[in-house]
């Protein structure tokens, strides 16, 4: 099994702005892609997220506002379905320190790192949005090679 870590500091005094950023259908909408639909701030909630290339579905698992978050990758995406990703959130001073992981991947293939790379991309975005009010969700979000 392979896994993608990313730590982020969010310079906010407001760890509820972040875990708002991450567990809304607005939230992520600002960051992460514009076509977000279904029910991100309950346990069982079921997620669409859509890109230009593809897209997936997720199962929300846990949620502990406002410093935990678990997703489970349920449909579409092949190399994604049966991976998790969870949000971890802590004050550490001036910062809420978002730990990010996405678990359970069978291989570290080439679309892996494509993904990895994307991920990084999209913690930006959210960094952006919660300290400045403004992100860069798909589909304005940085293009980074041929697949998206």
């Amino acid at each position: 099994m392979a896994t993608i870590l990313h730590r982020i500091g969010i310079k906010t005094d407001s760890i509820n702005d972040v875990f708002k950023a991450i567990s809304t259908i607005e939230g992520l909408k600002g960051w992460w892609t514009t076509a977000t639909n279904g029910v991100a701030d309950q346990v069982g909630g079921d997620l669409q997220f859509r890109f230009g290339a593809g897209g997936f579905d997720m199962k929300v698992r846990s949620l502990e506002a406002p410093r935990f978050i678990s997703w489970e990758v349920t449909a579409l995406e092949k190399e994604w379905i049966g991976t998790t990703i969870e949000w971890q959130l802590k004050k550490e001073g001036d910062y809420i320190i978002v730990l990010f992981k996405h678990d359970g991947w069978r291989a570290a293939t080439e679309f892996m790192h494509h993904c990895s790379t994307k991920w990084a991309i999209f913690l930006m975005s959210l960094k952006s949005l919660v300290e400045t009010g403004v992100g860069a969700p798909s589909p304005d979000d940085t293009k980074v090679d041929n697949w998206n």
